[in-house]
């Protein structure tokens, strides 16, 4: 049995997301065109971006898909198991940033279409931290630990990996999968236990 820290995560619902390139995004709007500003996300300085994709799979395909900023050095879509379902592709779990043999996504935009070989995940669910947060919890960076989720559908996530950078605010970060398993939403809360 984990030890618990009796100190509550505060939970976010990642749906469906696009970090890009810039010259993924130039190919895909225009030269020279830069994101706009729709509204701030809680970690550092990400904010989710006024422009909107079609990812296309090889069954299927969803449109408005978000970009969320800042340029990212490698163009990366993150879904949900169901979400591969549709697109005819399952994705393998991964921590974000990690796209290196992941799997093949197409992106529409208003200007043209990119067809990456890789770049589309499952995002393993993860926390954020701060330097600060981190020591108060007893954790490290790409620590794994649980988090017990209490409600109508209470459970236990495991295999939740620590991730730690100056600038991060605590957050536990769910997929919309996770999120309907354990019949939670953002601004709900967890108890991490350490293992």
């Amino acid at each position: 049995m984990g030890k618990k820290t009796n100190m509550k995560i505060p939970i976010e619902i990642s749906a469906r997301h696009i970090h890009i390139c810039q010259e993924d995004l130039e190919r895909l709007f225009g030269k020279g065109y830069k994101l706009k500003f729709l509204k701030k996300l809680s970690q550092a300085d990400e904010f989710a971006a006024q422009e909107t994709l079609t990812i296309v799979g090889p069954k299927g395909k969803f449109e408005n898909v978000r970009i969320v900023g800042p340029f990212k050095d490698q163009t990366q879509v993150e879904i949900s198991r169901t979400d591969g379902y549709k697109l005819g592709d399952i994705p393998p779990l991964r921590v974000s940033g990690d796209v290196t043999g992941s799997a093949p996504i197409t992106l529409i935009g208003p200007k043209g279409k990119v067809d990456l070989k890789e770049g589309l995940i499952c995002a393993k669910r993860h926390i954020h931290m701060s330097l600060d947060e981190a020591k108060k919890f007893g954790v490290k960076h790409r620590q794994l630990v649980s988090v017990k989720i209490f409600g109508k559908r209470t459970l236990t996530f495991h295999d939740v990996v620590i991730r730690v950078e100056p600038g991060f605010k605590i957050a536990l970060h769910l997929d919309t999968d996770e999120a309907n398993a354990a019949w939670v939403e953002t601004g709900d809360e967890g108890e991490l236990i350490q293992p």
